[in-house]
């Protein structure tokens, strides 16, 4: 009995060992083919459009400093002329909690004209942002703006959605010590969505009828 024991702890502690391991493989796959699209706002080709990933908004309607800088990267690279239009894609499940029109307004309050800003109301995943970007917003080339640590597997879920897809960071600030437990959220994340976005590709929570990029922003303005 002991040495049925003793065998079957090494069996596990090597299968645990290979699971381990491809954690990392498939972290690092994704993290290569994001990257080498990445680039910065100067440099980034033209696309149809700017699509910005939500993050948390304070309950006074403020975004977040993370957020602030995704909005404060998607303007330069509005004003530089790379895309005409924006889309701000993030949770507005609630009524108590809206994301995109917060972006909205802090573009607005850049002189954005608001027929160039897109909510999707709908973007509760990086993945369903993506998906949505394709099939709702009808957009082919995008400019992905989000950090650095978020934007590898940003890029790589576009790419395996067929979108042409480019991404710009937006470390603006050092976010402290709450980074390290992304990163490593970020770890599990992009497993992941390697098996979500490569392999399964399920449809995302809400899809609807087309709003095209190429139309008028304010017709996703809430009704």
């Amino acid at each position: 009995m002991k040495t049925w024991l003793k065998h079957s702890l090494v069996v596990l502690a090597i299968l645990a060992g290979l699971a381990g391991g491809s954690v990392f493989v498939i972290n690092n796959y994704v993290e290569r083919i994001g990257s080498q699209y990445i680039t910065v706002a100067a440099e980034v080709p033209e696309a149809d459009v700017i699509l910005v990933l939500g993050a948390y908004v304070f309950p006074n309607g403020k975004v977040s400093p993370m957020l602030n800088d995704r909005l404060t990267v998607a303007y330069e690279i509005y004003t530089l002329g790379k895309a005409s239009k924006i889309l701000v894609s993030g949770d507005h499940s609630r009524k108590d909690y809206d994301e995109v029109n917060a972006m909205k307004k802090f573009l607005i309050d850049k002189s954005v004209p608001t027929q160039d800003i897109f909510m999707d109301h709908a973007g509760f995943s990086t993945y369903e942002s993506m998906y949505r970007a394709r099939d709702i917003f009808q957009a082919k080339r995008v400019i992905i703006v989000t950090q650095g640590y978020h934007l590898m597997r940003a890029v790589f879920d576009a790419r395996q959605l067929g979108l042409e897809a480019y991404g710009v960071p937006s470390d603006l600030h050092d976010y402290g010590v709450v980074m390290t437990s992304y990163q490593l959220r970020e770890i599990a994340a992009r497993n992941k969505d390697f098996f979500v976005a490569k392999l399964i590709k399920p449809l995302p929570t809400f899809l609807g009828e087309a709003i095209p990029i190429t139309g008028d922003g304010s017709t996703t303005d809430d009704q």
